[in-house]
């Protein structure tokens, strides 16, 4: 189960839109009906989780919190992706596209950090191939 949670007023989002998005990597990846939770929140709000769980006192654009773990149930929790609307609509003004292009491209980000990817490893050519395939092609 995918849940979208808008817990900011300042920017439109999609919730719709982003959940498709998700279960298009969920489909790209073979993932059998993965728990996840996207929140678009305040920089406020990502500057105390940012404080809370990586003691870095400041606003970020995406946190990524894997859980990676299945319950009593069967259900597989992947994990949680906040993502600052406010910190995304700065960095899509400095770039040639939308304040949705943007949200977009940091949800791939944070489900990739979910997938085990990291900085560094492999993180930035997944991406590339991510964004090609699903975001510009619009389906895989």
């Amino acid at each position: 189960m995918i849940d979208v949670l808008n817990r900011q007023n300042k920017y439109p989002v999609d919730k719709k839109h982003f959940k498709g998005l998700l279960n298009r990597l969920i489909k790209h990846y073979d993932l059998k009906n993965p728990e996840i939770v996207l929140a678009f929140v305040s920089d406020m709000e990502i500057k105390k989780l940012n404080q809370k769980f990586l003691s870095k006192n400041r606003a970020t654009d995406v946190l990524s919190f894997p859980h990676d773990e299945t319950s009593a149930d069967g259900k597989f929790y992947m994990g949680d992706i906040i993502i600052s609307t406010e910190r995304a609509f700065e960095q899509s003004s400095e770039k040639p596209h939308s304040l949705k292009k943007e949200l977009e491209i940091l949800t791939i980000h944070g489900f990739l950090h979910l997938m085990g990817f990291q900085h560094l490893k492999g993180m930035e050519e997944e991406e590339d191939e991510i964004r090609n395939m699903i975001l510009e092609n619009g389906h895989e």
